[in-house]
């Protein structure tokens, strides 16, 4: 049995999907947006158990936030933050949630369901929409612009949508035609009338950065009640990428300090100095300013200096890091993306 406990909040409850099951006893799945500080807990472990399949949920705490909210012991776990986990090792659907930072998405369905959709041979990925992530899209202009345009209801505030010229900026860029603007250089929308977000178009240079939902993530979104954000945003197609430093090590160590330090964009963060030429934290492509996000695939968020060290040293002869350079860093922290960070691949 493995047991985790992720120390999240939830501020949204669980609504379903509409889609028809066919019957057969088999519910419908419920999905909880969850976010956290370093205070809080809602309060369930995930379980790995021999007489039931899939990941469990059990230990709800009596009166905690989970169960007020609906999660119910028994719950299989379907999808974290849009990815379908049902398939997968244990401890890599561990990974994912605590990887997630402040804000997770989770999908469940009830265990009665779950196990006659299995004992029908059900694909239970089809029971779930493919893709209900946003993106974000980093545009550089060229001669022709940024290779959108934007429309609005006349007379209405914050209900932008964009038209995108083929093979343009946008376009390269990942923007999908017809999508609903959310949110420019990490400045939600809402309350933004044509006038003004043309005069902030103009006035972000050559380069913009845009969160996006296509027709069907906004429609998913919208009737949940869930607030879409950056943090649960698709950012494979930006420019500032993290990197996955696996290191072994060697009879000198792994040859480099970390260091706490205050971080550009606010806060404290865990940082990578004095990286040894030659030893395996060169070797794996460790960088001098690199600041650590993850240690062996859990974030490291609300960690003081000590208990990342400590997350380093669990094992004693290997390590794998995710870590973002000081420019992906500040970029990041300025669209607002709360660091639900995943690996290369």
């Amino acid at each position: 049995k493995f047991e985790f406990n992720p120390k999240v909040g939830i501020d949204n409850p669980a609504l379903t999907l509409t889609e028809d099951t066919e019957g057969e006893g088999v519910g419908e799945p419920r999905f909880y947006l969850l976010t956290k500080d370093n205070t809080e807990s809602f309060g369930f472990c995930l379980h790995e158990e021999l007489a039931c399949q899939g990941h469990v949920i059990r230990q709800i705490e009596l009166g905690g936030v989970a169960q007020r909210r609906g999660l119910q012991d028994g719950d299989r776990l379907l999808q974290v933050n849009g990815h379908f986990v049902d398939h997968m090792d244990h401890l890599r659907v561990v990974q994912k949630i605590k990887a997630s930072g402040n804000q997770v998405l989770l999908a469940v369905l009830d265990g009665d369901s779950y196990e006659a959709a299995k004992s029908l041979g059900r694909d239970l990925s089809q029971m779930l929409p493919r893709d209900i992530r946003p993106r974000l899209c980093h545009v550089t202009r060229d001669k022709s612009g940024f290779g959108f345009s934007v429309s609005c209801p006349e007379g209405t505030k914050g209900t932008f949508q964009l038209s995108v010229l083929q093979d343009g900026p946008a376009d390269r860029a990942g923007v999908p035609p017809g999508s609903w603007l959310l949110e420019l250089n990490g400045d939600s929308v809402k309350s933004y009338s044509h006038t003004q977000l043309t005069k902030k178009l103009k006035q972000s240079g050559n380069k913009v950065t845009l969160l996006v939902a296509s027709s069907a993530v906004e429609e998913f979104y919208r009737l949940r009640g869930l607030r879409v954000t950056a943090a649960l945003a698709d950012t494979s197609r930006l420019p500032f990428k993290v990197r996955e430093l696996h290191l072994v090590k060697g009879p000198a160590g792994y040859g480099f300090l970390l260091k706490e330090d205050d971080c550009s964009s606010g806060g404290v963060g865990q940082f990578l100095w004095d990286v040894d030429v030659g030893l395996p934290a060169e070797q794996a492509g460790m960088k001098e300013g690199d600041r650590v996000l993850a240690v062996n695939g859990e974030s490291i968020e609300g960690l003081d200096h000590e208990q990342t060290v400590h997350r380093i040293r669990a094992h004693e002869d290997q390590v794998t890091l995710l870590v973002i350079d000081p420019a992906g860093d500040e970029f990041y922290h300025s669209v607002g993306f709360g660091g639900a960070w995943s690996c290369p691949g």
